[in-house]
């Protein structure tokens, strides 16, 4: 019971990760019909600029991560206005190549700048485990959990009360009618790729303090995708339940069948879970029916 409870724990913090990360394609996905595949590098770019600024500069962890949220936001700003607004009335797939192309664009920067050597952040939480019952969770994994839940309360607040998240709802819902009303469409489109930028970062910056900061942490913008299609692609709170899901199983998956197996089912195991229930919800959990095929 005991390691079924620390598998659960991991499982829920990895997954709240999920859950922020997959955020960002949501936000992308209701307002362009496209999925953004570089969220990814997104997630990279976030944690090496932390990093950085935490080693190299000495900053303190707060101001560094105040400081990486604002230069991913602006990346996503630049992104929108120079990659995705000529494309604004493009075929989505046309969208989705972009994307792809700006993916591999980054990670080449990436590669340039900072190289393929793992890298390990600073212990910035303090190394006593917290106990609960015979569970001991990581202070980091703790942190990680708090911080994951503030920001997903912060921005349902966000998407639900302020200016701008009633916009970028009625923009979600229909184009058309939202720019009728004198909503700034454009205007609406940036500023959701300066959140999804932003949300990938402080993932990647939570995932480079639990697990190190390399280049393959950019696949999970792959590991992400059965989190969005399993909860739904135009669904926030599918997002959300879908990232638990498959943090949790993921992490059972590689707790009790990789020992069987000899390793390897934990990456996979998500895609399948996902095959499985799509065959019954082709839409997800959350996610409404009319979506195209590109």
């Amino acid at each position: 019971m005991t390691f079924f409870m620390q598998m659960l724990v991991s499982g829920v913090v990895v997954g709240s990760i999920y859950a922020l990360v997959a955020l960002g394609f949501v936000l992308i996905y209701k307002a362009s019909d496209a999925l953004n595949l570089a969220n990814g590098e997104f997630v990279l770019i976030g944690s090496y600029i932390c990093l950085t600024l935490v080693t190299a500069l000495k900053l303190p962890f707060l101001v560094a991560l105040a400081v990486t949220l604002g230069v991913c936001g602006v990346l996503g700003l630049l992104v929108e206005r120079v990659v995705l607004r000529p494309l604004l009335n493009a075929p989505t797939i046309s969208v989705i190549m972009a994307t792809i192309g700006l993916g591999n664009l980054l990670a080449g920067l990436v590669h340039m700048v900072w190289g393929h050597q793992t890298r390990v952040y600073p212990n910035l939480f303090p190394n006593t485990p917290v106990t609960f019952g015979e569970v001991l969770i990581t202070p980091v994994y703790l942190w990680s959990f708090i911080i994951v839940m503030a920001l997903l309360l912060a921005f349902t607040f966000f998407f639900k009360f302020s200016k701008m998240g009633v916009a970028m709802r009625a923009v979600a819902d229909d184009l058309q009618a939202a720019a009728s009303m004198g909503i700034n469409v454009k205007r609406v489109f940036a500023i959701t790729w300066a959140i999804a930028c932003i949300v990938a970062a402080v993932g990647g910056v939570l995932l480079g303090n639990i697990n190190g900061v390399n280049a393959t942490m950019s696949v999970i913008g792959l590991t992400v995708l059965p989190v969005v299609i399993l909860g739904g692609l135009d669904s926030i709170p599918g997002a959300i339940v879908g990232g638990f899901i498959i943090g949790i199983l993921q992490s059972m998956a590689g707790g009790y069948i990789d020992p069987l197996v000899g390793g390897g089912l934990k990456e996979v195991f998500p895609f399948i879970v996902v095959i499985l229930i799509l065959m019954i919800k082709p839409y997800g959990l959350f996610g409404k029916g009319g979506m195209e095929r590109v």
